[in-house]
């Protein structure tokens, strides 16, 4: 737990809050698209000096979430290239304490670059993400282990999370590797009862869908409602670096794509714009929905006017 959040726990239980039973927990999460620190991000905040550059313009608003989520696009590594003009992502260490000022709590590693930095890219970035205190679902050092998920616990609330990618080769590898959690919906139902034993409420992350799209993919409808069918409460989707809509679904929540929210691209339309969904859970119940629209300018992501500010 971050000091923002064993603060937090601290304020609550001095004011009777979290432990007071006749009082209702209201925890909210705030889930983004894809995180890409590597290439044109990366030498950015290099040439700038800053590593926290790309969150500085959401840091404010992401922290101030009892819970905030991304998927990390680009595994660290610890040793270079860093900053290459391809598709290979890998990111310079340093660059975490921009998730760290933003207060990601969580990030997914099931993604098609989950591989850029190798075999050993994996255990690295397990290993320093879990050194800088944040959670890391989607891979694992075991593959035992991979389909297990996390769980992280708010207003005396457990919140489950568990994430998938639709492909780990991305053409640079022939055979998958067990570490990273791919998408299955005959499987995910078991990895959400298994889970839903530790955990209250469920996350699923869902690595998936055509690139530049802006309407879901039939592979992502299955997926996505086989598991809310087994007891996901929310379902946050990436990958199409491009808005996709939206579905109330059996009580959860679909959000098939929120798009980019921290990446270098620039075309085609749609990748400089994408949403971060705002998720309020009372007393473990989804309560509240809302959507707070970035836009991302040479990589680094804005809320537009008005949007992203801590509800009262």
């Amino acid at each position: 737990m971050n000091r923002r959040h064993a603060a937090a726990s601290l304020l609550a239980v001095a004011a009777g809050g979290a432990n007071d039973p006749t009082k209702p927990s209201r925890v909210r999460l705030m889930l983004g698209g894809d995180v890409m620190l590597a290439r044109r991000v990366g030498l950015a905040a290099r040439t700038r000096n800053d590593p926290c550059w790309p969150f500085r313009g959401v840091a404010k608003q992401l922290s101030a979430a009892d819970l905030a989520f991304a998927n990390l696009e680009s595994p660290f590594a610890d040793t270079p290239p860093y900053f290459e003009e391809r598709m290979v992502f890998r990111a310079h260490p340093e660059m975490v304490e921009g998730l760290k000022l933003a207060g990601i709590d969580v990030v997914s590693t099931a993604n098609n670059h989950a591989r850029d930095a190798g075999a050993r890219g994996i255990e690295f970035t397990l290993e320093w993400l879990a050194k800088n205190g944040i959670a890391a679902v989607g891979t694992a050092l075991d593959p035992a282990h991979t389909r297990n998920g996390i769980v992280m616990e708010r207003g005396g609330i457990s919140f489950g999370f568990l994430a998938y990618t639709f492909d780990q080769r991305n053409g640079n590898h022939k055979q998958d590797d067990p570490r990273i959690a791919m998408m299955d919906p005959a499987s995910v139902a078991g990895d959400i009862e298994g889970l839903r034993r530790r955990a209250n409420v469920v996350i699923v992350s869902m690595h998936a869908g055509g690139e530049y799209q802006k309407r879901q993919h039939p592979s992502q409808v299955r997926f996505a409602r086989a598991a809310v069918d087994a007891g996901a409460a929310v379902v946050a989707g990436h990958h199409p670096h491009v808005i996709q809509p939206v579905e109330r679904y059996r009580g959860g929540v679909i959000f098939y794509s929120l798009g980019n929210l921290v990446f270098d691209q620039s075309v085609p339309p749609g990748v400089q714009q994408g949403v971060v969904a705002e998720v309020v859970f009372l007393n473990g119940r989804l309560d509240q929905v809302a959507l707070l629209e970035v836009e991302i300018t040479d990589g680094a992501p804005q809320f537009r006017e008005g949007q992203g500010k801590k509800p009262g």
